[in-house]
């Protein structure tokens, strides 16, 4: 296999080989069900404990407080309706445009339950405004769930202030910070977040194991029934090597915090190196997002052509857009963002990992600039003021 330059860390992360090692034993020696009452078992136990532990210190959270899931869907899905169950006299629910799939599309599904949804805008940065959020809230609401950072552009939303919002009208404050966990600083203890989604695979743990933060003193009610497993708050025999494996991922993210400096100096050499490119522009707040997320907009070109030309050198990135049905529709991210339908097509996030070099994101700049002209020559889009191109922008900017 020929030498991958990965810059696609906010999809998936590559498994750090200590977290690995921690878990062989669970697949081969150590098998035993946690539950059982056995010693052999019993062992499994123990080590879910101390995987717990290293959980709950990245959060800032106490052990009790931390519920291990499948994956970050699974965890938000049951934040959302655990809320709906804690109050449910109340039918109103606040989240935002530019939430992931898992949230948005559940919150579409409560609509046709008899839900009111309130889906609040974002700035030209991916910005929030607290005064749409304050007018948004009544008495009525039960939820309010947004992403602590977001996927595609990195921009950092105010969380604190818009959970001491919720707590003002008596509403649960969920967030989902798959992003965040390993990349920024946590402390649960001081927060106004009642429910917090994490997932092992975004911070160099394996797939298919996340975890839910859950407030102490917070009325929660499972979303899996059956077993006693996990205090009775999530049924189902355990995932143990992959819990074992988010235990040492997490231990691991809290040493390597310092090192996350290290990345945003050369997340900023990239896009300063990108920059260069004419008619290039940065998507979303520079000053308020993760320090290893850099979403980059090239006018004329498509995304998914310069993925496909960063392919070809083995660079993976990621696109804004996605190509369903045979028709290209723009991220529905960067469509909350109001942009340019010139931009929203050509828009690629780089993001990078512990593991990044600065030999690769030199390869990157080496080659990109070629990429660029190459495609803008084959491009039919070259005029901002062209009339179509107008009527194409004003159905698809801003529509949510």
């Amino acid at each position: 296999m020929s030498a991958v330059i990965y810059l696609d860390n906010n999809a998936t992360t590559k498994i750090d080989p200590n977290v690995l090692e921690a878990m062989l034993p669970y697949l081969t020696e150590y098998y035993g069900n946690p539950s059982s009452m056995h010693s052999f078992g019993g062992q499994v136990g123990k080590a879910l404990k101390q995987a717990r532990g290293q959980v709950a210190e990245l959060l800032g959270a106490e052990e009790s407080e931390v519920i291990f899931t499948s994956c970050g869907t699974e965890g938000n899905n049951t934040a959302i309706r655990a809320a709906l169950a804690a109050q449910p006299d109340r039918k109103h629910l606040i989240t935002t445009q530019v939430e992931h799939a898992c949230v948005l599309n559940l919150f579409k599904q409560l609509e046709k339950q008899g839900y009111t949804v309130t889906y609040l805008s974002v700035d030209r940065k991916g910005q929030l405004d607290l005064m749409e959020l304050e007018a948004a809230m009544t008495g009525n609401t039960a939820l309010v769930s947004t992403m602590y950072a977001n996927n595609e552009t990195g921009t950092v939303f105010p969380v604190e202030q818009v959970g001491l919002i919720a707590k003002e009208y008596g509403a649960t404050f969920h967030v989902d910070a798959v992003q965040v966990a390993g990349k920024l600083p946590l402390n649960l203890k001081t927060s106004s977040i009642d429910l917090m989604t994490i997932s092992g695979h975004k911070l160099h743990a394996p797939k298919g194991v996340g975890a839910l933060y859950v407030k102490r003193g917070f009325r929660f009610r499972p979303l899996l029934i059956g077993g006693h497993q996990e205090r009775g708050r999530r049924a189902g025999t355990e995932n143990v090597a992959g819990i074992i494996g988010l235990g040492k991922a997490a231990e691991l993210a809290q040493i390597h915090l310092p090192d996350v400096a290290q990345e945003k100096k050369l997340r900023d050499r990239l896009e300063k190196g990108l920059l260069a490119i004419p008619e290039t522009e940065i998507n979303g707040d520079r000053k308020n997002r993760l320090p290893n997320t850099t979403n980059i907009g090239f006018k004329y070109i498509e995304g998914e052509a310069i993925l496909f030309c960063l392919n070809q050198y083995g660079i993976c990135a990621s696109s804004g857009s996605a190509c369903t049905s045979g028709s290209l529709e723009p991220s529905h991210v960067l469509r909350a963002m109001g942009l340019p339908y010139t931009i929203l097509h050509g828009s690629i996030r780089f993001s990078l990992s512990r593991y990044t070099t600065e030999a690769e994101v030199d390869r990157v700049l080496e080659v990109m600039p070629s990429i660029v002209e190459r495609l803008r020559a084959l491009s039919p889009f070259n005029n901002d003021q062209a009339e179509w191109l107008q009527d194409r922008e004003e159905a698809v900017v801003g529509k949510f």
